[in-house]
């Protein structure tokens, strides 16, 4: 807690002085950046004329053509008086923002508080699972398999937590070990091709779709992985593959299930034929 203090009070003192050195340096240092350019060429044009290389008239005319750009170009300023006491109202402001951060922090924060590893967090956690979110029980599972990484059944749950948490690519990471301790868990391949389609954003990738060709072969009835494959092969427009694959996944469904009938709505017609 100390270590925070000091870090803040430093922070402060940083903040406070780019304020300050903003405000010292005003607003004027474009103009005069302007006003060195255009002193620069009517400097170089005097030069011209003196050696010869610029007649009077000529050099009259560009010295002339000069000023004009440099009236055009010339951006509207506000005259900045800075006077003695702005940098202590700028201080004063700062310390108020400060006292106000931390008497918001005493009022509705813990200081007195002890840190709270997040090992004891888990461990919190690992006592009242019901009441967990999914990237809690994900993290309580993560440490069941750091224990016993042989158990295919806590691969699995950690699979299913990370994908419901938001982490598709730490979802494919764990069916796939998973995967490695039982390849003919059939369900467990159709949730790494989900959790690789989530990963890509929707899109049935190579990966993803045959990891659903592996859930299909050893289980037909893994209706979530003919649904993927259906939408790959739709995106071929292989309208035979389709009506295979989603037969019997709309045969499943009940007749008044939404999901059925957009099924059946993009469902091509028989007679569409074969990959075009």
């Amino acid at each position: 807690m100390t270590v925070f203090w000091i870090l803040t009070g430093l922070l402060t003192a940083l903040a406070g002085l780019l304020v300050l050195g903003g405000a010292r340096r005003g607003v004027g240092g474009e103009s005069t950046g302007m006003a060195e350019l255009a002193r620069r060429e009517l400097d170089e044009l005097d030069r011209l004329k003196a050696r010869g290389l610029l007649g009077a008239e000529a050099w009259v005319t560009a010295r002339a053509e000069a000023g004009r750009r440099w009236l055009a170009g010339r951006p509207e300023t506000v005259s900045v008086a800075s006077r003695t006491a702005d940098p202590r109202w700028v201080l004063a402001g700062l310390a108020l923002a400060g006292s106000c951060a931390l008497g918001l922090y005493v009022l509705t924060g813990a200081p007195g508080q002890t840190d709270q590893p997040f090992q004891r967090r888990v461990d919190a956690w690992a006592g009242n699972l019901e009441s967990l979110e999914a990237p809690q029980l994900a993290a309580v599972v993560a440490r069941v398999v750091r224990d016993n990484p042989d158990d295919h059944q806590a691969l699995v749950m950690l699979g299913a937590a990370r994908f419901e948490a938001g982490d598709p690519i730490g979802a494919a990471s764990a069916f796939r070990r998973a995967l490695a301790l039982q390849p003919d868990d059939a369900q467990s391949w159709a949730r790494l091709g989900e959790s690789l389609v989530r990963a890509q954003e929707g899109t049935v990738g190579g990966d993803a779709e045959a990891a659903f060709r592996e859930a299909l072969k050893r289980d037909p009835g893994q209706l979530g992985a003919r649904y993927f494959l259906g939408e790959a092969a739709l995106a071929r427009d292989d309208h035979q593959a389709v009506r295979m694959l989603w037969g019997p996944l709309i045969a499943a469904l009940d007749p008044a299930d939404p999901r059925r009938l957009d099924l059946e709505r993009r469902l091509p017609p028989a007679d569409a034929g074969a990959v075009r």
